[in-house]
């Protein structure tokens, strides 16, 4: 059977945990950080429209911050996998994955109250890099920070396995609803951890990206057809 060399950062295991970092810091910022919603900028731009329609003007900055914040965090993503791709040394992703276990680590040391606009600053920030370096398993598009669009490929694969009884897409689509799974369990756990640690609930996902850079090393073989 050909088989082929495929990078790490599109293997199902990693995109599970960075799906449950994803979920995590979801829950950390609305909880612990002043309900702001740190990966579905969607959320915050409904609320931003929101006040804007109530004229609750002091709130306007309040969710525009984090919408800012995720647009330059894209931004600067783009620009290190322009700078770094062509340097073999290291892969730009690791990069990404250090500078978010670095941001993240500062922030589990701000105590919640008045510097929490900054934390959802950087914790937008820290989002955007990730759901723009990682956008595909086995080939397929999916996000780790949100699921919307995992949601909607997954059930249209689901029908479409269903339809033409293709077992390929069936796998497809149980990929995409173990992602979505994945980021509902680090939704729980974050739940579970800002209430016991509160603002340090964020070194949990520290020790989860510090796993993912490990991870990252490795290479994995799978068969060509998995692509």
């Amino acid at each position: 059977m050909h088989q082929k060399q495929r990078q790490m950062s599109e293997t199902f295991r990693l995109g599970a945990l960075l799906t449950v970092v994803g979920g995590f810091l979801d829950t950390y910022t609305y909880l612990s950080r002043g309900g702001v919603f740190a990966n579905a900028q969607t959320g915050n731009i409904v609320l931003l429209g929101l006040s804007l329609a109530q004229g609750n003007y002091e709130m306007l900055l309040h969710y525009l911050i984090p919408i800012l914040a995720f647009a330059a965090g894209v931004m600067v993503t783009d620009m290190v996998r322009a700078h770094f791709r062509p340097r073999p040394a290291i892969h730009w992703r690791q990069l990404i994955v250090a500078a978010e276990f670095l941001i993240l680590l500062m922030v589990a040391y701000v105590p919640p109250g008045r510097w929490d606009a900054a934390v959802n600053v950087a914790v937008s920030f820290v989002c955007a890099m990730q759901v723009e370096s990682f956008r595909k398993i086995r080939g397929n598009a999916v996000a780790t920070t949100m699921c919307t669009g995992n949601l909607r490929s997954g059930t249209a694969l689901l029908f479409h396995g269903l339809h033409t009884r293709d077992r390929g897409a069936l796998r497809q689509a149980l990929q995409y609803y173990g992602i979505i799974l994945f980021f509902i369990l680090g939704a729980a756990l974050g739940v579970w951890c800002t209430e016991l640690l509160s603002g340090r609930a964020a070194l949990v996902c520290c020790l989860l990206l510090l796993t993912a850079f490990c991870s990252m090393f490795i290479r994995v073989e799978e068969d060509a057809s998995a692509s």
